[in-house]
């Protein structure tokens, strides 16, 4: 019985902390949150791979299709 306690005051204790970040519930984010934490990752596989490259042929040639 004790242990129940001390786990339900532990979820409550929790939740309180949880909830003073003003965090969401859901686990989702905001997309341009989302965005920020992402592009240094990106930035740096570009770097790294040379991907650099690939994005501008691919560009260029979506352009060309497109008639530009």
């Amino acid at each position: 019985m004790a242990d129940t306690a001390a786990r339900s005051m532990i979820r409550t204790q929790g939740r309180r902390a949880y909830a003073s970040f003003g965090t969401r519930p859901s686990g989702t984010r905001h997309p341009l949150v989302a965005t920020a934490m992402v592009l240094p990752l990106a930035a740096l596989l570009v770097v790294v791979f040379g991907g650099w490259d690939a994005v501008v042929t691919q560009a260029s040639s979506v352009g060309v299709m497109m008639g530009r």
